[in-house]
């Protein structure tokens, strides 16, 4: 059975992230949209409000995976350079779309506000992008080649992505089962590198918790296929029998050898 497999990678722009000013609460809804959506969130890089940097990143990402979404720097200051550093990166002119600049003209004469220079910069975009729709706060995002750029306002974030989810080209959603291991990681990372290696289309991962003075392991299998995922979870179930009776054992003989 063939898989479509769609990547993406997320580039999130701002020297607040860097310092810590400001919490990124975009990242995880971009990986949960797309997780559900059977698309591959394989990268994620900040960087700063630094025009080179972010033209680097993004000429990186965009050959690399098939989508690429930015947050943030689409503001109306003066750090606000996402737009001309993806002009950039595509060659092509930074320019006040006259679409863009209309529907932000109608919203701030029916708010009775002025639509100050500074507001227009956030009608900037390069020569060629489409607009993403902004139900929140009307100035849109914008689309060019396979990169999505978006607002770093959480609730316009989440806004824009939501109209652009339902373009995209998905992949074959990846299906998962989660097993609780009553070992610690240290009990079960060889077995479970074994298992790992017989079953290559899966992937297994282990997260570590620890309540009151005893350690646990909760194991994810992950798979595209429900076979597959069959298998491995089978697979783990049986390490984690052979571990606890192995250990019940052990228990045994110590008190054997005591009495």
């Amino acid at each position: 059975m063939t898989h479509q497999i769609v990547t993406a990678a997320m580039l999130a722009i701002g020297d607040e992230l860097l310092s810590g000013r400001t919490k990124d609460k975009n990242i995880g809804h971009l990986a949960d949209m797309l997780t559900m959506s059977g698309i591959d969130l394989k990268e994620v890089r900040i960087v700063a409000d630094e025009e080179d940097a972010i033209v680097a990143a993004l000429n990186a990402l965009r050959g690399t995976y098939d989508y690429v979404f930015t947050s943030g720097g689409i503001g109306p200051t003066h750090d606000d350079i996402t737009a001309d550093a993806i002009s950039k990166a595509f060659g092509v002119p930074c320019e006040h779309d006259a679409a863009a600049m209309k529907l932000m003209a109608e919203m701030y004469a029916r708010r009775e506000m002025e639509f100050t220079e500074a507001r227009q910069r956030m009608a900037r975009m390069p020569v060629g992008a489409t607009h993403i729709a902004n139900p929140v706060s009307t100035a849109p995002g914008f689309v060019i080649g396979n990169v999505y750029v978006m607002a770093g306002v959480p609730q316009v974030f989440q806004a824009m992505l939501d109209n652009v989810i339902p373009t995209l080209k998905t992949g074959t959603r990846m299906l998962s089962t989660a097993i609780s291991c009553p070992f610690g990681e240290g009990e079960i990372g060889s077995p479970l590198a074994a298992i790992q290696k017989t079953h290559p289309d899966t992937s297994i991962g282990s997260y570590p918790r620890y309540v009151g003075q005893t350690f646990s392991t909760e194991i994810v299998v992950r798979a595209r296929q429900q076979a597959s995922l069959d298998a491995a979870a089978e697979e783990v179930r049986a390490m984690i029998e052979t571990i606890r009776q192995a250990k019940a054992e052990g228990n045994q003989s110590t008190e054997a050898a005591k009495s």
